[in-house]
């Protein structure tokens, strides 16, 4: 409960959004990097594939369109978002995307890489 408040609380502001997706990418790669022996490139390109993966697969979490919430703005898709929370999905991702890469970088030494 507390890390989704924390979570929408960083969303409330672009630039607390975007500290907060540059912060949580740049420790998961600087633990990558420190502690399992990859390039910082390797790190980079690593994360950045698994948070565009990860990326789609959050976005339809939470998602009511405009007819569930009955509020469908003239001239638009009804099956559209009304609200996307797209500053938060960034973070969760980033967060998810954090974990995802580290254990796909614990695993390579056992996969032979």
């Amino acid at each position: 409960m507390l890390l989704i408040r924390f979570v929408k609380a960083l969303s409330a502001s672009l630039w607390s959004t975007l500290a907060a997706v540059a912060v949580i990418s740049a420790i998961a790669v600087a633990i990558v990097v420190s502690g399992f022996g990859l390039r910082v490139s390797g790190g980079i390109a690593l994360y950045f594939v698994i948070w565009w993966i990860l990326l789609f697969a959050i976005l339809p979490f939470g998602i009511r369109s405009q007819v569930e919430t009955g509020e469908v703005v003239a001239g638009s898709e009804p099956g559209a978002p009304s609200a996307p929370a797209l500053q938060e999905k960034a973070i969760w991702t980033s967060l998810v995307s954090s974990v995802v890469l580290i254990i796909v970088a614990a695993v390579f030494p056992l996969a032979g890489l």
